[in-house]
C-alpha cells in the first residue's frame, strides 16, 4: 500500500472516531440536568423561530398578490392617463368659441364711445339624453381584507375576491343596460332577459340594484360553486351585497 493511500485511511478513521467522540458527548450533555434546561429551551426558541418563518411565508404571499393587484392598477391608470392626453390633443373644433373682435388694436386707435364686437357663438345642440347610472359594487380595500376573519378567507387572496366583484359588476351593468333599453330596440334575446328580470323583481328589492346565479351564468365566466359562496359571505361581511330570499331565488343586492 502506497503511504498516501495509507495516510488518507489514517485520516479517514481519525475524522469518523472525532465524529464519534462529539456524539457521545453530546449525548453526554443531554443527561446533564443544568444542560437539559437549556436544550429545552434551544427547542422552545425553535419552534418559534419555525412559527414565525410560516407567518413570514403567508406574508410573502400576500404581498405578491397586493403587488400584482397594483401593477394592474398601474396598468389600468396608465391607460387612462393616454385616453386623457388623447382627447386633450383632439379638443372638437365645432365647440363654441367667443372671440373679440379688434384685440389687437392700439388703445391710441380705439374709439372708447365705439362698443367691442363680440362674435355669437353658435347655438348649442340640445344635449341627448343623459344615461342612467348603474351603481356598481366598490372594491375591497386592504384594510377590510385584513379584518375578514381567517375561517371566512381560507385560503381565498385579495386579488381573487376583488375579481370576483369584477365580474358581478359586469353582470349588473349588462343587466340594467337592458332594462334601461327602449324596448323598440330589443331584439328577441333582449326582450326574453327583460321579461325574466321584470318577473324576479319583488317589493323588497324595488329601486335597488340585484342580480341572481342565472345573471351571473348569463353574463360572466364565474363558476357558481362552493368557492363562490365563501366569497359571497366575504362581501355580505364588508356589506357589499345582501340578500333577498323569495320565489325560489336568491337575490344578489347591492348595498
Amino acid at each position: 500500500m502506497a503511504s498516501s493511500d495509507l495516510e488518507q485511511l489514517c485520516s479517514h478513521v481519525n475524522e469518523k472516531i472525532g465524529n464519534i467522540k462529539k456524539t457521545l458527548s453530546l449525548r453526554n450533555c443531554g443527561q446533564e440536568p443544568t444542560l437539559k434546561a437549556v436544550l429545552n429551551k434551544i427547542g422552545d426558541e425553535i419552534i418559534v423561530v419555525n412559527e414565525l418563518l410560516n407567518k413570514l411565508e403567508l406574508e410573502i404571499q400576500y404581498q405578491e398578490q397586493t403587488n400584482n393587484s397594483l401593477k394592474e392598477l398601474c396598468e389600468s391608470l396608465e391607460e387612462d392617463y393616454k385616453d386623457v392626453e388623447h382627447l386633450k390633443e383632439n379638443i372638437p373644433s365645432h365647440l363654441p368659441q367667443v372671440t373679440v373682435a379688434q384685440s389687437c388694436v392700439k388703445g391710441s386707435d380705439l374709439d372708447p364711445e365705439e362698443p367691442i364686437k363680440v362674435e355669437e357663438p353658435e347655438p348649442i345642440k340640445k344635449p341627448p339624453k343623459e344615461q342612467r347610472s348603474i351603481k356598481e359594487m366598490p372594491f375591497i380595500t386592504c384594510d377590510e381584507f385584513n379584518g375578514v376573519p381567517s375561517y371566512m378567507k381560507s385560503r381565498l387572496t385579495y386579488g381573487q375576491i376583488n375579481d370576483v366583484i369584477k365580474e358581478m359588476n359586469k353582470a349588473v351593468i349588462s343587466k340594467y343596460k337592458i332594462l334601461h333599453q327602449p324596448k323598440k330596440s330589443m331584439n328577441s334575446v333582449a326582450r326574453n332577459l327583460y321579461h325574466r328580470f321584470i318577473d324576479e323583481e319583488t317589493k323588497d328589492t324595488k329601486g335597488r340594484y340585484f342580480i341572481v346565479e342565472a345573471d351571473i351564468k348569463e353574463f360572466t365566466t364565474l363558476k357558481v360553486d362552493k368557492k363562490f359562496h365563501m366569497l359571497l359571505n366575504i362581501l355580505r361581511h364588508c356589506r357589499r351585497l345582501s340578500e333577498v330570499r323569495g320565489g325560489g331565488l336568491t337575490r344578489y343586492v347591492i348595498t
